[in-house]
Order: structure tokens, then sequence, then C-alpha cells
């Protein structure tokens, strides 16, 4: 077997991948997708001899980490052919993608498959967050009148900048930055309705059966402006009887309606993984009152960088991690365990699960370091 960048003549081949995979899907839609990430190198494959067995590709984004842009590498879009499952190309294309995105702190993905991902590395990190409620609870919940206006294609610049603040200020763990591109090509369409205010961004649309409503993003810096856009989706409660939203888990929303009996909540699991532990420590953000030091002991055999003995210190906001002399009382951690922790997963849930060993002295430390619940409002 022979792993590879996806030459642009074998894009063919990885279409049928995917249809062999995942099912029917609009071949012309698909090249145009695809052909930007083969020149940009962003396709992986891996070849019998000549022959196209298994491919996947990863999206460079910028994810947030306690309000702060983290570089991370998104991997999607992963085929394997069905008569060569079980050979173990699933784990040699999820190892052979770490490589082919050396230079990026983090990676992240929604798996298909957990065991696989976990065996290079990944561990379980956050959800997509996805509640219904009914339309009409959502209606009157404005109180005050906040400037709304409709946004198109060419408010996309304004869009990522609100956002961009938006989740700075909320000190956002999770949340991904599409940039302006994908936000122009969401909106030059007439199934997304998007409306912009000062400290606020909304984005939905009709269900596939057109008796519901999908929010697929609903942001605001201010209860005024949550109120506001929220009830501009219930407005249609007269034609929708429910209203189906990605939010953050602790979304004002849940705050805001008068009664959440009815509400129904559903979870969308996503991986993390790091790829260079001093560049992603160094990236992400961290409470300003806190000062640390902690030594920790990182097994990682397939990145090398990451393996050994470090030390951590936070402080004024940023962290360090630096290389160290092997002490005793380090806290030890595997890849996964380094991911979950840098995912905010407490040092005792940690421990329960085989995933962190060593001195215990500095847990709470640690889960005030790296705390946080991250979600995302994206599928890639």
């Amino acid at each position: 077997m022979d792993i590879r960048a996806l030459a642009p003549e074998d894009l063919l081949a990885a279409h049928d991948l995917r249809i062999r995979a995942f099912g029917p899907v609009d071949q012309a839609q698909w090249l145009r997708q695809f052909r930007p990430a083969v020149r940009r190198g962003q396709v992986l494959g891996i070849y019998d001899g000549d022959r196209l067995v298994g491919s996947g590709r990863y999206h460079r984004f910028e994810q947030w980490w306690h309000g702060r842009p983290v570089p991370m590498g998104g991997v999607a879009s992963v085929y394997i052919a069905p008569e060569e499952r079980g050979r173990g190309i699933g784990r040699r294309l999820a190892r052979g993608l770490l490589d082919f995105m050396d230079g990026l702190p983090l990676t992240t993905l929604y798996p298909a498959t957990a065991p696989v991902y976990r065996s290079a590395g990944y561990e379980h990190a956050g959800a997509q967050h996805f509640v219904t409620v009914p339309a009409e609870a959502l209606r009157t919940l404005a109180t005050g009148p906040v400037k709304v206006r409709r946004a198109g294609p060419d408010d996309a610049p304004e869009i990522v900048g609100v956002l961009r603040r938006l989740h700075a200020e909320a000190r956002d763990n999770g949340p991904i930055d599409r940039g302006e591109d994908w936000f122009r090509d969401l909106l030059d369409g007439d199934d997304v309705f998007a409306y912009l205010a000062e400290d606020g961004f909304l984005a939905y649309g009709w269900s596939a059966d057109g008796r519901g409503l999908v929010v697929h993003r609903c942001v605001a810096g201010s209860a005024e402006t949550a109120r506001a856009l929220w009830a501009l989706v219930g407005s249609g409660s007269s034609v929708a009887r429910s209203v189906h939203a990605c939010v953050a888990p602790d979304d004002p929303l849940f705050w805001l309606l008068r009664d959440r009996s009815h509400e129904e909540i559903k979870r969308v699991s996503w991986m993390l993984r790091v790829l260079d532990a001093p560049a992603a420590v160094a990236a992400r953000g961290f409470p300003d009152g806190l000062s640390a030091e902690v030594p920790l002991a990182i097994t990682d055999e397939l990145r090398p960088g990451n393996d050994g003995a470090w030390r951590l210190t936070v402080g004024g906001g940023h962290g360090a991690l630096t290389r160290a002399e092997a002490e005793p009382g380090a806290v030890r951690l595997s890849a996964r365990g380094l991911a979950a922790l840098y995912a905010g997963v407490p040092m005792i849930r940690l421990r329960r699960s085989g995933l962190a060993e060593g001195d215990a002295s500095a847990d709470a430390l640690l889960d005030a370091a790296f705390g946080g619940t991250p979600y995302m409002l994206d599928y890639f």
C-alpha cells in the first residue's frame, strides 16, 4: 500500500469510493467542492498499486479555545472501498492524515467509527447540540427595539467580524471560523434567510419537509439582541409548529424561554487530537487570573514531538509547554488523555477512564486552566 496526495486524475475514482461508502451524491457538485482541495494538497489517497482503495481530506479552519483562534485541521470525507474493509486501511489512513496535517496544532473530526480514530490518538471532546422547541415559544421573546437587517453575500466580511468578536468575548471553546468565502456561498441562494445586528447574526431556513424551521446559527452579544433574533424566527409560528436549532450547550436561549418542559435535545459528538502540543498550548487562551506550573509526562508514539517530559506554565491568560526533566510526580497522559484534557474534561473523569495517571495534587489547577464545555455549530 502506498499513501500519497490524491492526484487530480484520480478524482473520479475518489467519487466512486464516496458513492460506495455513503451513497449517491451529485457528481458535478462533489467535484466542484473537491477539486480546490486536491489542488491545495489537502486530500490523501491510499493506493494498492495504481488502484485507489481509500481517501480522506482535511479542511483548514481556526477553532476557538477560551476565546482565541487556534489553527485546526478538520478531517472529513474519509472513504474506504467496501471490498477492502477489515484490512486496517482505515487506521492507516487516519494515521497518515496526521502527518499530512503536519504544521497544524490541532485536528478534529466527526467519527463514523470511534475505535479507528482512537487508535490514532483522537478522543471525544465536544458535540453539536440541537434543540427542538415550539415556534410559538419564540414568538413573544422580543421586548425592545433592536436594529436588525437582512444580510446577503456581500455582508460576509461583517458577519465574520461580528462572530469573531462574539466568540472572543464569550471565551468560547470549540466553534470554528469558516471564513468569508463560506458565508458568501451560504447566503448566495434563496434557502437560507440571514439577519445581522450590531452584536448578533442569525441564519435559518425551512426544514426539508417544509413543516418546521431550522436555525443554522444564532449568536448574540446581548439579551436584547438574542430576544430579537429568536423572536424573528418565532414570527413564523403561524405556519411552522417547531424550530430545530443548533446552539451552544449553555446558549442564552435556554434562559430566555419561559417554559422548557417541551424541549428536545440531541448531541452529535466530535473528537479532538493534539498534533503539536507546545503550539496548541501557546495558541489557546487561559483564565486571566490563573497562575500555575504543572509537570506533565506525555506518551504519544505517533507524534514524537509530543512525547516525553514537559512543564506546563500558565499565567496572564497565556500558556506554555516547555521541555523538562522527568519528574516522579508528573501527571501522565496518553495522546488521547492530552486531547481530552485540552478539551476541558475534568481530571477526575480522565483518571476514572484510564486516560490520566500520576500525582493528583495539581488536578484542580489543570481543571481551572482547561475547563470548559466545547461545542461546534458546524458539521463538516
